[in-house]
């Protein structure tokens, strides 16, 4: 398939996927939104990907929505059209792990997406901010509770009110990315990662994520409840027979996503 603001590439069992509309430094348009959610669905739906990447440009993962779209809007068309919640969650509801790989401005809506993703690997010319406030809203794709809960209070409270920019190391110092990498390093790496998880048993790896993400939305005592209730399912696949063999025998282990 063709996109008009996304370009893709399969590599192995890992899928890139790039926003790609450079002249507004990958703003995001109604239109990116819908290719980034069609190529999503795609690799979803390809058994042989079992990883994806998503990425921006050199410059740019993406420096925030695309305003020219956002300013005549009336609180009527925002409410009943749904804006912001309609096709924006598509990142977070995917159940195949996704890597954000981000250099340059990763801003509002940006860093919103990137936040969606399962981690962030930053370049080190990286920059993360929420700067709705200076245009007079808020964030309004899971900014204020994302940051929140990645940063802390304290943090996200001093980006999300003074529209402050971190840079990639207080990135990775205060627990938003999870690496740091040179700039021309930065595709190759993500790419690594990813053929690394895609490497491992995709049921497996799906329901790690599962698990981790129940980790935000319940109490501990349920969240190891969950934990155990995948744990002890595990022991029903194939994968998990053939991983233990594996050590058992000192060999690598030949997953088959059964």
């Amino acid at each position: 398939m063709t996109y008009e603001f996304i370009l893709f590439e399969k590599i192995g069992n890992v899928g890139l996927i790039i926003l790609n509309r450079p002249e507004s430094l990958n703003a995001l348009c109604e239109r990116l939104i819908q290719d980034l959610n069609a190529v999503l669905d795609a690799c979803e739906a390809d058994t042989s990907i079992h990883c994806m990447v998503l990425m921006g440009s050199e410059k740019a993962f993406a420096a925030g929505a695309d305003i020219k779209e956002m300013q005549a809007k009336t609180y009527q068309d925002a409410y009943l059209g749904d804006f912001i919640t309609k096709g924006w969650e598509k990142v977070s509801q995917c159940r195949k792990p996704i890597i954000a790989a981000v250099s340059g401005y990763a801003l509002g809506g940006g860093n919103e997406i990137a936040m969606m993703c399962d981690m962030i690997i930053a370049s080190d010319t990286a920059q993360f901010g929420q700067p709705e406030v200076t245009i007079g809203t808020i964030p309004g794709a899971g900014g204020t509770q994302r940051l929140a809960r990645s940063i802390g209070k304290s943090k996200a409270m001093d980006m999300c009110l003074t529209g402050r920019r971190m840079d990639a190391l207080e990135a990775e110092r205060a627990g938003l990315v999870s690496r740091v990498v040179p700039a021309h390093q930065l595709r190759d790496e993500a790419i690594a990662i990813a053929q690394k998880i895609a490497s491992y048993s995709i049921p497996v790896v799906m329901m790690i994520k599962e698990a981790v993400n129940r980790a935000f939305e319940t109490p501990l005592s349920e969240g190891l409840k969950f934990e155990r209730r995948l744990f002890h399912s595990t022991f029903a696949l194939d994968d998990q027979k053939e991983g233990m063999a594996a050590f058992l025998e000192k060999r690598p282990p030949v997953f088959r996503g059964r």
